[in-house]
């Protein structure tokens, strides 16, 4: 492989985005749209990329679960400050298997699973004590035993269709590499800036 493949591109970039940025090199921004174009945006973070997509995790139930299940296309945005870089990516959406769900969940700390079942992601809330009141709720059902992945918790992947790789030039004079998904492999061109 070399970097005329954008998964490896991608992994070569996260690498040093990994080494450079001071906060969070894996989150990205994932847009997803209503049925009838109704678009909303909001920062997830990266739980695994390759060349069969780009995962994140989320309450199935929070508004981006329920946009990706009735309109399964989305759009991410990595941006790297300090690298003075980004990449965007789009494609269709798809669930993870369960067992990768759970494989995940299982990495987590206990407390961000006990905030997992706590949590009713995206509705309404009247206070915060509500919410707390919830989470110690979770930490007594769950007291002395291992916290399963709630049935309303997993995980989705974006397959790109499309991986733009922006790199900042002086004077505006950006280098923008796209390629888009053709049968079975890719096609490389550049944009105007």
């Amino acid at each position: 492989m070399s970097e005329t493949d954008p998964f490896q591109l991608f992994a070569d970039w996260f690498a040093e985005a990994r080494e450079s940025e001071p906060n969070d090199p894996d989150a990205m921004a994932l847009a997803t749209s209503t049925p009838d174009g109704r678009p909303s945006v909001r920062m997830v973070l990266l739980k695994g990329h390759g060349p069969e997509g780009f995962t994140f995790y989320t309450n199935l139930d929070s508004r981006k679960g329920a946009e990706i299940a009735a309109n399964a296309r989305a759009a991410l945005l990595f941006h790297w400050k300090t690298l003075r870089r980004q990449v965007r990516i789009e494609g269709p959406v798809a669930p993870v298997r369960d067992a990768e769900a759970d494989a995940y969940f299982d990495t987590r700390s206990r407390d961000s699973q006990l905030g997992a079942w706590a949590s009713w992601q995206s509705r309404p809330l009247d206070a915060r004590a509500t919410f707390e009141k919830r989470y110690e709720e979770m930490v007594r059902r769950f007291e002395g035993g291992t916290v399963p992945r709630p049935p309303r918790w997993s995980g989705f992947r974006v397959t790109p269709e499309l991986l733009e790789f922006w790199s900042d030039r002086p004077h505006r004079l950006h280098e923008r590499r796209v390629f888009t998904g053709t049968n079975g492999g890719w096609q490389e061109g550049l944009l105007y800036p």
